[in-house]
């Protein structure tokens, strides 16, 4: 391995026409790395090209150009080794509600070829917290134990890429937390993680590095902390004693006056310093009760790339 967990080149797909429908090109000739060992993130609004993008990983869709390298397997000229090196967990619950969860780890395990005495079933059901549930059926488990069975199906090859597919979508906050300490250990253990998630608070916490995709293109690809430097908008927030009037601010300041009683001032931060503006309220004789500044978030981000949540 060179670092590389995934080498992306050139990628196009393109959905022929059918009935109403004109052709659509879902992506439009990706390039895009994944670094070894990370916890990665792949944001995108709706329609963006994400799960597209993640089923050809997946080798559940056919590109229709580029290339992909999977742990260093050439997705065409290797097939069964590209994909043995990935494991998905799907968005959408599609798991047999009459097996048992022991069940169905081992019938997933039997499908990518795992040896009876090379099976992880045992350890898979405590990481994922469902030991005790081991020989129920999966119809009586509830929506957040089906999603944890989920990611022990993506587990039973222990592959060396993890791609998780808005993993956290509709489940309580215990579950959630229990995931990302799951997901902590298995990339401390050297295991690759691709996330894809709409809780972009999230996606800042968790990830290295992050990609953007809009309308099937790769948008922004970089650390977490060099998207959010990028970033000129920063916040400043006062409480006061009493109302404020006209303020002689600097240019490039805005101000809002807000319900809960604070005044915010957005400024662009290589412009414009917070001490600039203390200085407007001081010059104006205004009484300061409380200081604080709000830095941009991956939320910022995302909308001034995208133009969308």
């Amino acid at each position: 391995m060179s670092g590389t967990a995934i080498e992306i080149e050139g990628l196009r797909k393109v959905y022929a026409a059918s009935g109403n429908s004109a052709a659509k090109e879902a992506l439009t000739g990706i390039d895009l790395t994944v670094p070894a060992g990370a916890i990665f993130g792949l944001l995108g609004p709706n329609g963006a090209g994400k799960s597209t993008l993640i089923n050809i990983l997946a080798g559940l869709v056919v590109k229709t150009s580029g290339r992909v390298r999977i742990w260093g397997f050439d997705q065409d000229a290797n097939p069964r080794q590209s994909r043995a090196a990935i494991g998905v967990m799907p968005q959408e619950l599609n798991i047999d509600p009459f097996f048992s969860p022991r069940d169905a780890l081992e019938v997933q395990a039997g499908l990518y070829g795992v040896p009876k005495r090379e099976r992880r079933t045992d350890e898979i059901l405590r990481l994922i917290g469902l030991e005790d549930k081991a020989e129920a059926y999966a119809r009586t488990l509830s929506g957040g134990m089906r999603r944890r069975l989920l990611l022990g199906k993506a587990l039973v090859h222990w592959p060396q890429v993890l791609v998780l597919d808005e993993p956290t979508a509709g489940v309580d906050i215990e579950l959630r937390q229990m995931l990302w300490e799951n997901v902590r250990r298995l990339n401390q253990q050297g295991m690759t993680i691709i996330l894809t998630t709409h809780y972009l608070a999230e996606a800042q916490e968790m990830c290295d590095e992050i990609a953007i995709i809009d309308h099937g293109s790769l948008i922004v690809r970089d650390t977490t902390a060099a998207i959010l430097d990028r970033m000129e908008g920063k916040t400043l927030l006062v409480r006061t004693a009493g109302a404020v009037g006209t303020l002689d601010l600097p240019a490039g300041v805005t101000r809002e006056d807000r319900a809960d009683g604070w005044l915010a001032f957005s400024y662009p931060r290589s412009r414009v310093d917070a001490g600039h503006i203390l200085t407007a309220l001081g010059s104006a004789g205004v009484e300061i009760r409380d200081v604080s500044t709000a830095e941009p978030d991956l939320e910022d981000a995302f909308l001034a790339l995208t133009g969308t949540r």
